[in-house]
C-alpha cells in the first residue's frame, strides 16, 4: 500500500487522506484494488503480483488513449513493485446500470442505450486500434489459436464438466473439440480479441462508457467479443434485444470497409459458445475447485443461454458428444437448483468392501536428479512431466521460494496451461485411486518432475494432494525430494 501513496503523491502533488478498498473475494482475478483520495484528486491504486500481465495493461491502456478510445488513464507506475495508478471513474459498472434499469425480460431504454454505446465502441478496439497494436507484449498467447482454443475447451471438460458430474465420451468429446477448433479457426482473425468483453468490466460515467480488463487482450477473431457481451450469463439480455444489438454492432463494423455480414454469421454461433465455455470453465474453477459458491450463482444463467442455443440455432457442423453433453446440462434439475449455487463438491463415496486405505505417494523431483524410487514394492503409478509449463524459477524475484509459497502460486494459478495440466493429472489419478480401491490395492505413487524440483513440482504435488484428502479411503503422505536436497 505504501508504494500507491507515494504514487499517488508523486502524481498529484499532495499526500493521500483516504483509502478503500474497492475489490474483495468476489473478485477472481487476485488483484487488489484501491481507491486513494483526497479533498482534490482521487484515483484508482493496483497491487497485482502479474507482471506480465500489468505490462500488457499498460502498453494497451496507452495505445488505446493515443488512439482516443475511453480507457482510464495511467497516473504513474512502479512495474518492479506490482503497482501502478490509473484514472477513477467511478462506481457504476454497465452491469449495475442494467440491473437498476429493468424489471425481469423489459429493460428500460436507457439501459438499452447504455448497450448501443458500447457495442458503437467495440469495433474500433477491434479494428481501428488493432491495426497497429504491439501483440508481442500479449500473455499468455499472442493470439487466440489452437492452443488457446484448447485451453478453453479443457477448461470447461475438466473443470465444469467433471466437477459437475455431467456424463460425456471422453475420446467422442475430444473428436468434437478438434472439429470445432478447425471450424473456429476458419474465422479471419486479424483483429484485436479484448477476450473478456462484459458487464462488469465497462464503466458508466456522466452516461459514457469505460472500459476496462483488456489485459488478456491478443490477436482474434471478430466474433469472440461480441458474444462475451451479449451472452453474458448473469446480465441475461433477452434474445430480441441481443439481436437488435448485435445488428447495431454489424452495422458499425461496416463503417470500418468491406465487411460481409455472411462471414461473420457463419462462425458467431460457434464463437458463442466457445465464449459460454470458457465462463463456465471459470464458474467450474472458482466455485467447484476453490470452494468459492458464489462463483457458481452464474450457472443457472449460462444453462439458461445454452438451451436458447439448443433450442433456435444449428451450426454448420456437427458436435454429437458436445450437443449431448450440454443437453445433460441444461436438463439437470441439479445444476439449475437455487442450493447448488451455495453448494460444495461432494466428497466421493467410501469404496465398498475394503476396510484398508489406498495409500497415495506424491513426490516432486527434480529430473537432474533422477527419478523418485517405488519403495512400496508395487511398481505402479504416474510420472508427470512439468517442465513444459512456465517457469517460476527463471525469474529472480522467486528464487527463494518454492512451490509452497504464495507468491509462487498466485503465479501458477493465473497460468491456463497449469489450470489444464493439473486438470488432466487429477482426472488420470482420480480414475486410478477408485479402480485401485474396488480392487483392494493399498499403494499408488505419482510423481512430478521439473527442472529443478523446487516450484512447479512442488506446486503440482501440493495442489494434488490437497484434492485427494478429499476423498474417503486414501490416505496421503508427500514428499518433496527436490527440497529435501536443498535443505528446504
Amino acid at each position: 500500500m505504501d508504494i500507491l501513496k507515494q504514487l499517488f503523491e508523486r502524481h498529484f502533488h499532495s499526500p493521500v487522506e483516504r483509502v478503500q478498498a474497492l475489490q474483495g473475494e468476489l473478485g477472481g482475478s487476485g488483484r487488489k484494488i484501491f481507491r486513494l483520495a483526497n479533498q482534490q484528486s482521487s484515483a484508482i491504486g493496483v497491487l497485482y503480483d502479474g507482471h506480465e500481465e500489468n505490462a500488457a495493461f499498460l502498453e494497451f491502456s496507452r495505445h488505446f488513449h493515443r488512439h482516443g478510445l475511453p480507457v482510464p488513464e495511467i497516473y504513474a507506475e512502479d512495474l518492479s513493485q506490482g503497482a501502478y495508478l490509473e484514472e477513477d471513474l467511478g462506481d457504476t459498472t454497465l452491469f449495475e446500470f442494467l440491473s437498476e434499469n429493468r424489471a425481469g425480460a423489459k429493460v428500460a431504454p436507457q439501459a438499452v442505450e447504455a448497450y448501443r454505446k458500447v457495442v458503437e465502441v467495440l469495433p474500433r478496439f477491434q479494428v481501428e486500434a488493432g491495426r497497429d497494436l504491439n501483440y508481442k507484449v500479449c500473455y499468455p498467447r499472442g493470439s487466440f489459436d489452437r492452443q488457446s482454443i484448447a485451453w478453453d475447451l479443457n477448461y470447461f471438460k475438466y473443470y465444469f464438466l467433471r466437477l459437475a458430474g455431467v456424463p460425456f465420451s471422453e475420446a467422442a468429446l475430444e473428436q468434437d473439440f478438434g472439429r470445432l477448433t478447425k471450424f473456429l479457426l476458419g474465422a479471419a482473425r486479424d483483429y484485436f480479441l479484448y477476450r473478456d468483453f462484459q458487464s462488469r468490466n465497462v464503466m458508466l460515467r456522466d452516461g459514457r462508457p469505460f472500459f476496462l480488463d483488456y489485459q488478456g487482450g491478443r490477436k482474434g477473431a471478430l466474433q469472440y467479443d461480441i458474444a462475451s457481451l451479449l451472452y453474458d450469463a448473469k446480465a441475461d439480455l433477452p434474445p430480441p434485444l441481443r439481436q437488435q444489438l448485435l445488428d447495431h454492432y454489424l452495422d458499425q463494423l461496416g463503417t470500418f470497409g468491406k465487411f460481409e455480414r455472411a462471414a461473420f454469421m457463419e462462425h458467431y454461433y460457434a464463437y458463442v459458445y466457445v465464449r459460454i465455455m470458457q465462463a463456465m470453465g471459470a464458474y467450474g474453477f472458482r466455485g467447484f475447485y476453490e470452494r468459492k459458491p458464489h462463483f457458481l450463482q452464474s450457472v443457472p444463467y449460462a444453462l439458461n443461454n445454452l438451451r436458447w442455443l439448443l433450442a433456435h440455432v444449428e451450426l454448420p457442423i456437427l458436435l454429437p458428444a458436445l450437443m449431448a453433453a450440454f443437453k445433460s446440462m441444461v436438463d439437470s434439475e441439479k445444476l439449475h437448483g437455487s442450493a447448488y449455487a451455495t453448494a460444495a463438491p461432494e466428497k466421493a463415496p467410501s469404496p465398498v468392501g475394503h476396510a484398508e486405505k489406498l495409500t497415495v505417494q506424491i513426490s516432486s523431483f527434480s529430473f537432474r536428479q533422477g527419478l523418485p524410487q517405488d519403495e512400496s514394492g508395487h511398481g505402479g503409478g504416474f510420472v508427470f512431466d512439468a517442465r513444459s509449463l512456465p517457469n517460476p524459477g527463471r525469474e529472480e524475484r522467486f528464487k527463494a521460494f518454492t512451490g509452497k509459497d504464495a507468491a509462487v502460486i498466485d503465479y501458477l494459478e493465473r497460468e491456463d496451461s497449469v489450470r489444464q495440466f493439473l486438470a488432466s493429472a487429477r482426472s488420470l489419478v482420480d480414475a486410478s485411486v477408485s479402480n485401485y480401491q474396488s480392487r483392494g490395492f493399498t499403494n499408488l505413487m505419482v510423481s512430478f518432475g521439473c527442472t529443478g524440483g523446487q516450484h512447479r513440482s512442488v506446486y503440482l504435488a501440493e495442489q494434488l494432494a490437497k484434492h485427494l484428502r478429499d476423498r474417503n479411503g486414501v490416505e496421503v503422505v508427500v514428499r518433496h525430494l527436490g527440497l529435501e536436497k536443498l535443505g528446504k
